[in-house]
Formats: C-alpha cells, sequence, structure tokens
C-alpha cells in the first residue's frame, strides 16, 4: 500500500482518483489554510509528502519540508494542476512504478 499527504489547497476534487490510478492507494489531505496547521505532524505510513504550493504559506511550506526531512519522507512541490502533480510523482518513483 502506498500513502501519500497532500498540503494545501481545499478540495482535491479528481485528483484523488487520479491518484489512486496511479498506485497511491491512501491520500490523506490537509488544506493548511489554519495557523495550527505548523504543529501539524505526518502520518507514521506516509511514503510521499506533497506540497501544493498555489495554496500554502511559506510559514507551514518551511515546518512540513522540515518534519519531512526529519522523518526521512521524500517531499515534492507542485501547483495544484494534475500535469503539474504528475511530473512531481513521476520524479518520486513511487506508486505505479513500484
Amino acid at each position: 500500500m502506498t500513502s501519500m499527504l497532500i498540503i494545501g489547497g481545499d478540495r482535491l476534487g479528481t485528483i484523488s482518483k487520479k491518484l489512486e490510478h496511479e498506485g497511491f492507494n491512501k491520500v490523506f489531505h490537509v488544506n493548511g489554510r489554519k495557523k495550527l496547521m505548523v504543529q501539524k505532524e505526518i502520518p507514521s505510513k506516509v511514503d510521499l509528502v506533497l506540497v501544493l504550493t498555489d495554496y500554502i504559506n511559506h510559514n507551514l511550506s518551511r515546518a512540513i519540508k522540515r518534519k519531512a526531512q526529519e522523518h526521512g519522507v521524500p517531499i515534492y512541490f507542485s501547483k495544484r494542476s494534475w500535469g503539474s502533480i504528475y511530473k512531481e510523482i513521476q520524479k518520486s518513483h513511487i506508486g505505479k512504478t513500484e
């Protein structure tokens, strides 16, 4: 089972289904709107963190990057468009390519 944590964006819409098609069985989503999101921890069974850059503030982005590095989880940054997301997950070699 391959899992992903997405930070940013109010709704994912069809992105969740497309990620399932790419091999991500579990997708966690945090919209990142509230100030206390900086304190949120990365779930223990996450294989990849994806930050949607057009929907997140710099403080949260910096905090998530630090936490991902501490947990040894790869982190990628993308715009919310499917083309940008797909390009980043292809770089990861996680998901369908396993």
